[in-house]
């Protein structure tokens, strides 16, 4: 193993800890912001989860990362390079601004940037980023509509109990779901490391065929999971407080639905945003209290940032991937 491919493995696991670092929000921001958990115990909660999905889920949305996305053939340390680059640049910089946008969706527009600079558009594999995109739309609203309906089966449930009582159930009940939300977030996303360190090696010849060797699914979930541990809060503050406000049993039935939406789609192999499934729950919970409720200009500035996720990223990755080029990466 030469030490460029050392340094963009430990590149790819940067990534996975920004990813984790960015995506904190989408695990901890309910049960922040409902006062169930402080900060602190929060992401230690729900990286604890993020770990430990490799022991539940398969690994489809690796192989999809992998070789989905675009052809195998073409895959060697410059394009890692100016994948992770994109991808890593975008999340920097949607974190400062506070934007929940997509890491997966960041990581997909790099390896498309870099590419296409590289062997043009026939590098591309259409059906794999056709689910993706299509994916961008049905995640969130999968999540809405999953939110919505649990929280009007809840509120039907408990409309004619005490709301203290209610208030101290959901708080319990509230540690459940952000657990199976940390779930599906950690065997979903660190997954998509995996595929991108697993295409390194396979095109160093350091595998003979595309598969996740232990020590790479390890890694990925514990970087994933120590970035959680640190937080992005920024985004933690726009996700839990400025989308729509929320009590625990909101919360709970938000983080029900995102998990709900992320186990379905981790099953068929599709790499989400995880992202966008949790402020889709969280919209659609804030709607049930009437529209009002939820503040859609801030839910604007989200859905925009959504949308430039993958070009900007591309052009970030293609950028990069033309320096390693001249430089000889």
């Amino acid at each position: 193993m030469t030490i460029t491919i050392i340094l963009l493995i430990v590149l790819a696991l940067t990534f996975d800890f920004l990813n984790g670092f960015h995506d904190a929000a989408n695990s901890v921001a309910t049960i922040v912001s409902t006062k169930v958990l402080s900060p602190r115990y929060a992401v230690i909660w729900a990286a604890f989860f993020n770990f430990i999905a490799f022991l539940v889920f398969g690994l489809h949305v690796a192989g999809t990362i992998g070789k989905g996305i675009v052809d195998i053939k073409i895959i060697d340390t410059q394009i890692i390079f100016g994948t992770l680059i994109g991808a890593c640049t975008w999340n920097i910089i949607t974190w400062y601004f506070g934007l929940p946008t997509s890491s997966s969706h960041a990581l997909i527009g790099g390896l498309i940037g870099s590419a296409m600079v590289k062997a043009g558009t026939g590098s591309l594999m259409a059906a794999g980023i056709l689910k993706t995109v299509l994916f961008i739309f049905i995640s969130p609203i999968l999540g809405l509509i999953l939110g919505v309906a649990i929280g009007v089966l809840v509120y039907r449930l408990f409309r004619k109990s005490h709301p203290q009582k209610v208030d101290h159930l959901f708080r319990k009940g509230q540690l459940m779901s952000a657990a199976a939300y940390s779930l599906g977030h950690g065997g979903n996303d660190a997954q998509k490391t995996m595929g991108i360190i697993s295409g390194l090696l396979l095109s160093a010849k350091l595998i003979d065929s595309f598969y996740i060797p232990l020590w790479v699914v390890l890694s990925c979930h514990a970087a994933i999971a120590l970035g959680t541990m640190f937080g992005g809060w920024r985004i933690v503050k726009t996700m839990g407080q400025k989308v729509a406000k929320l009590r625990p049993v909101d919360g709970f039935c938000a983080e029900l639905g995102g998990a709900t939406t992320l186990f379905f789609s981790t099953a068929m192999g599709v790499p989400v945003s995880t992202t966008h499934t949790i402020t889709g729950s969280i919209m659609g919970v804030g709607s049930i209290k009437g529209l009002a409720n939820v503040k859609w200009g801030v839910a604007g500035k989200i859905i925009w940032a959504w949308i430039l996720t993958i070009p900007l990223s591309a052009m970030i990755s293609a950028l990069a991937y033309l320096f390693a080029r001249a430089v000889n990466i």
